[in-house]
């Protein structure tokens, strides 16, 4: 029996640590979002977030930030001894996040515009046969995958709500930054004014976006080579001084501790990423 007694004990008392751990949590979120954010700033985070699919909150982001920004500065800081790699650390750590965001958020995007002809389709089929607009979207939501079918499942959950077509539309575009979805919702709020086949409108559409996509396929094949050689020039000067560091640190200590040493590594910096900026500027071919 006591045993009994004391097994219920230990089954009880981690949830008051839980409950501990969980409104400090809540606090320092609260003071977050006192604090830091503006609210400007906190819709901006909010659709950059909602973009990515990232399900965090923007006081949430913040704190990740903060946490990486300490951890990456402490460890080059540790391997390095050095106060000039723990700046480095830090703003590495702090733009982390941010990069981390926009590759979801392309990688998103891209996925979205993959499956994007085939809703479309979906929703033609479904007009042709007879059925509304909506219907035609809850079809999609049926059957097509991610990411597109949680975007459609919460235009509809929107509609369901109370809001109109329109807006839902509207705030299905904002979450996705698409030109070709930008283009099929222009398609529909128009119609939707002016009156028309639908159906046909969205047949041009899907053999437009179709068109664009083995154009885009194209131009990324022969722009392959280009972005490589971007890529490299950035990377090939980091990873050689680290090699070299690693090899013979002082050898290349100098560069961080004399003034003019400070000055190359810096104007070197600064050059590495003007070449990567206009080799990105070069391959990048907007159709």
């Amino acid at each position: 029996m006591q045993y009994y007694l004391d097994t219920k004990k230990e089954i009880h008392n981690p949830s008051k640590v839980e409950v501990k751990h969980f409104r400090f949590i809540q606090l320092v979120k609260l003071n977050i979002q006192k604090k830091v954010l503006t609210k400007e700033k906190n819709n901006k985070l909010e659709t950059q977030l909602a973009q990515s699919g990232l399900p965090l909150k923007p006081e949430e982001y913040i704190l990740f930030q903060w946490l990486f920004t300490a951890l990456a500065g402490g460890l080059f800081y540790l391997f390095t001894d050095n106060l000039f790699f723990l700046l480095v650390g830090a703003i590495m750590g702090f733009l982390l996040p941010k990069w981390y965001i926009r590759k979801k958020k392309r990688e998103r995007v891209l996925r979205f515009n993959e499956g994007l002809a085939d809703m479309i389709t979906t929703i033609v089929g479904s007009l042709k046969a007879g059925f509304s607009l909506p219907q035609g979207l809850k079809s999609v939501a049926e059957e097509a995958n991610s990411p597109i079918k949680e975007e459609i499942e919460t235009v509809l959950k929107e509609m369901q709500y109370g809001k109109s077509i329109e807006d839902a539309l509207n705030d299905l575009k904002e979450r996705m930054p698409s030109e070709d979805l930008d283009l099929m919702i222009q398609a529909i709020l128009i119609q939707r004014q002016v009156g028309g086949n639908l159906a046909t409108v969205l047949d041009r559409i899907v053999e437009t976006i179709r068109d664009r996509t083995k154009i885009h396929r194209q131009i990324a094949t022969l722009t392959a080579q280009g972005r490589l050689s971007g890529y490299i020039i950035a990377l090939l000067p980091v990873i050689l001084g680290m090699v070299l560091y690693l090899i013979e640190p002082d050898y290349i200590s100098i560069l961080f501790h004399n003034p003019i040493g400070l000055g190359m590594v810096v104007a070197g910096i600064i050059s590495g990423i003007l070449g990567f900026i206009l080799i990105k500027k070069i391959t990048t071919i907007e159709v």
